[in-house]
């Protein structure tokens, strides 16, 4: 047996694709094998947040050029995270779907505030200090910039600017000049005005950049002050009036300067002018992690059963004051009733029970809104709130379950989810629904006696006893459960 087994993280990011190997030993995680593609997925975005077939070929190139390195990897050793570019492509079905045939593993499409929250995280192993820092990370068509102390995050942001995204939008044809640069970071500093005040607020003493734009200026920097391990807004001036004196993209022939970073770097170089000139960063010191080493740690959390949604489901429901004791109740039956109906209703998704016990957890917390319409208003804070750890179709998931665990359940209010069918969300809904039901008196001697049988699309309870004889509300409940069920092609019978 391995005692060290390996690990891997893929980050599918707007401009490259990565993928990193490591394994853990004492502790820590040592780095097995890197893997770097250009792909140049925003520049396939058009218009309208449709990606070309060109741009999806080249995604599906590398994606088989990773699954022949990931081939004796079992899933739950692999974490793939695709950012900005998937968040905004309509067609990501479309992607996803011939992604499959390709690469065996699943892939995770991350809201922005988890991206940052990831980035922090790959800084935070490795970078040590005492003070309240500034991580700045420019990609292809976001920018995330988080504030944090230690391992905590303090501030989390996801900016609609990239290093891809802005050439495309203002040095299109190729042309650089003073005025386009101006026009470029004038966008870049609306992009961060709505998060300026509490930012500043925060009082960073350190600031960091990571990953491929910042470091790439830096090296431009170095190539003409070799001693200078930082970059400084100056430095950033006289880049900038370099760049102009080209006047093209194809004239960039800079000491430090990668061919394949050639055609994006005007965009970056200006989001980093405006982040400086915004927050009046006088320095920042480059940090070679970011994304993958987040991801690589928070999976070394994961198999060793620190799954950090939990403690995020934890922290929620202790804001909203839930009621503990009566969520465990529900998530005992949940996990129940689900044994019971997995194999007949064809249940096989690794997240399933983890998902309708975090629901359960949850389901309450609306109260601290109002009774009334309780399922919508938890739904809402689930829906909204920072959710670390949690991926978008997660998020989106544990939300639906929650929106329809009582009352009439609309499947036109119920989402199209990307890796999963409505189907066997709804077979949640339904387990869920029932668990709550039977708890309704939140006391564990009234957890009713009962057998389920199941065919593919009913539910048959068998009471024992005269149960429901005596217990009439709850009989009553079931009968309108019955009718709720029936029209969204559910049978429940009870006996």
């Amino acid at each position: 047996m391995n005692d060290h087994p390996s690990i891997a993280a893929v980050d599918l990011g707007s401009n490259s694709f990565h993928l990193v190997v490591a394994r853990e030993v004492n502790g820590t995680l040592q780095i097995l094998h890197k893997e770097k593609q250009r792909v140049y997925l925003a520049d396939g975005l058009d218009d309208k947040f449709r990606l070309s077939q060109e741009a999806i070929d080249r995604a599906l190139i590398v994606l088989k050029q990773f699954a022949k390195t990931l081939q004796d990897f079992p899933a739950s050793n692999v974490k793939v995270a695709a950012t900005y570019t998937f968040r905004r492509a309509k067609n990501i079905n479309a992607f996803l779907a011939q992604a499959s045939r390709v690469f065996p593993f699943h892939i995770d499409v991350i809201a922005g505030q988890e991206e940052a929250r990831l980035i922090y995280q790959g800084v935070a192993h490795y970078v040590h200090n005492e003070e309240n820092r500034l991580v700045i990370d420019i990609g292809g068509g976001s920018t995330e910039l988080i504030i944090g102390k230690h391992f905590k995050h303090k501030l989390l942001s996801s900016r609609n600017m990239g290093c891809v995204s802005f050439t495309k939008q203002f040095f299109n044809d190729g042309n650089i000049t003073a005025k386009r640069f101006n026009k470029a970071q004038i966008r870049a500093e609306q992009e961060i005005e709505a998060i300026f005040a509490n930012y500043v607020s925060e009082n960073w003493q350190t600031v960091i950049g990571t990953s491929g734009t910042i470091k790439s200026i830096l090296a431009m920097i170095s190539a003409k002050k070799p001693h200078q391990p930082t970059i400084t807004f100056n430095d950033l001036l006289e880049l900038k009036q370099q760049f102009i004196s080209t006047k093209k993209i194809d004239n960039l022939n800079i000491e430090g300067l990668t061919p394949e970073r050639q055609q994006s770097m005007c965009g970056g170089l200006a989001i980093l002018i405006a982040i400086f000139t915004e927050f009046a960063i006088k320095e920042l010191t480059y940090g070679d992690f970011s994304l993958r080493e987040g991801l690589l740690h928070e999976m070394q959390q994961k198999l060793a059963d620190k799954d950090i949604r939990s403690n995020t489901i934890n922290n929620l429901s202790e804001r909203y004051t839930a009621d503990k004791a009566h969520g465990e109740r529900v998530a005992d039956t949940a996990i129940w009733l689900y044994k019971q109906l997995k194999n007949v209703w064809h249940l096989d998704n690794n997240d399933d029970v983890a998902l309708l016990t975090w629901a359960a957890k949850l389901h309450e917390i609306g109260l601290s809104i109002n009774s009334s319409g309780i399922n919508k208003h938890s739904a809402y804070i689930v829906a909204n709130s920072q959710l670390p750890g949690f991926t978008q179709q997660e998020q989106l998931i544990l939300s639906s379950l929650i929106r329809f665990y009582r009352k009439k359940i609309k499947l036109d209010e119920l989402p199209e989810f990307l890796t999963i069918s409505q189907k066997h969300v709804l077979k949640l809904i339904v387990i869920l629904r029932l668990a709550i039901l039977f708890n309704q008196k939140r006391q564990v001697s009234l957890k009713p006696d009962m057998k389920i049988n199941a065919s593919n699309l009913g539910v048959f309870i068998n009471f024992c006893d005269n149960y429901l004889q005596e217990h009439t509300l709850l009989q009553a409940d079931l009968a309108l459960e019955q009718r709720y069920l029936k029209k969204v092609g559910i049978a429940l019978e009870c006996s």
